[in-house]
């Protein structure tokens, strides 16, 4: 099985930006929706943003609204997180997790609805 794997983290100043980009799993053809988690150190894991297979919903947290830009490219099936205005409280491990579900009773937001998760990536943004 194809595993999801996220890349694009790094070290970088506040205010400043990172493209973060995550390939899904090989069944493309099953995925409902994707989305983006982190979890900062000594902290619980949080929802960043979603995106259904087909483009049509987006979600993010309000932590991260009007700095953060969920998108997908259909030619390649890559999703792409765009950070900007980044600040020190944005410093986590960036999961990218994949679900086939389409409702589950649960929303987007929700972690417990995702089945497939990649490894994270680092982003540490200094002050």
């Amino acid at each position: 099985q194809v595993p999801v794997v996220e890349s694009g983290g790094g070290l970088v100043q506040t205010g400043g930006f990172l493209r973060l980009s995550c390939a899904p799993s090989g069944r493309t053809w099953s995925i409902y929706a994707m989305s983006w988690f982190r979890q900062a150190p000594g902290k619980e894991r949080e929802f960043v943003a979603a995106i259904s297979w087909s483009g049509a919903t987006i979600d993010y947290a309000d932590s991260v609204k009007g700095r953060f830009t969920i998108t997908r490219d259909t030619s390649n099936n890559t999703i792409y997180l765009q950070m900007t205005k980044l600040k020190p409280e944005d410093t986590a491990v960036y999961y990218c997790a994949e679900t086939a579900a389409q409702s589950m009773g649960r929303p987007l937001s929700d972690f417990r609805r995702y089945g497939q998760w990649g490894q994270g990536t680092q982003v540490i943004v200094s002050s």
